[in-house]
């Protein structure tokens, strides 16, 4: 009686192994294997000299520029860039940007999800008004960042380029780029 149990076991075994043999598993893997994808077309390589790197605290020059001396914001020449500023779209605002204000650099991000009666976004490492910032609208060609309260932060425009410039309602510049 025990030899016919191990006899059973055995051949039951033997038919498992014979039968994952069979899987599609263990077929040549050059027998499935995907095809290679095409070659991307790349662009060409421009290389040049990157700028002496800048001290903590002050603000880089680019070149042709001769000094970090920053110029007055005027109110009225502000008010006339905004006014003539290109139309904005609010799908082209979304996701990361930089935020350069007051000497230093942040990150803001804006999103589509409903905050009040706008929509959702906020910064990281900002220091003067717009460490506040919870939430973002149009106002015609403007950008308004507001606080969790709905008070108007900031106020930025389309300058060209994947930029926007504007003050908070300190007065500080600000500048938002890609």
């Amino acid at each position: 009686m025990p030899h016919s149990k191990t006899k059973v076991f055995a051949i039951s075994f033997l038919a498992l192994a014979v039968a994952g043999c069979q899987s599609d598993r263990l077929n040549p893997v050059s027998a499935r294997a995907p095809q290679p994808l095409p070659a991307a077309p790349s662009g060409t390589v421009v290389g040049s000299q990157l700028p002496p790197p800048v001290q903590p605290g002050m603000q880089p020059t680019t070149p042709g520029q001769t000094g970090t001396d920053v110029a007055a914001v005027d109110p009225g020449a502000q008010a006339a860039a905004a006014a003539s500023a290109a139309p904005i779209e609010k799908n082209s605002l979304l996701g990361s940007w930089t935020v350069n204000s007051g000497g230093s650099s942040c990150q803001m991000f804006l999103t589509l999800t409903k905050y009040g009666n706008s929509s959702r976004g906020g910064t990281r490492g900002c220091s003067n008004e717009l460490a506040n910032m919870r939430a973002w609208d149009l106002s015609g060609n403007q950008v308004v960042m507001y606080d969790e309260s709905g008070n108007t932060v900031a106020r930025l425009y389309s300058s060209g380029g994947g930029r926007l410039d504007g003050t908070t309602t300190g007065g500080t510049p600000v500048s938002v780029s890609r």
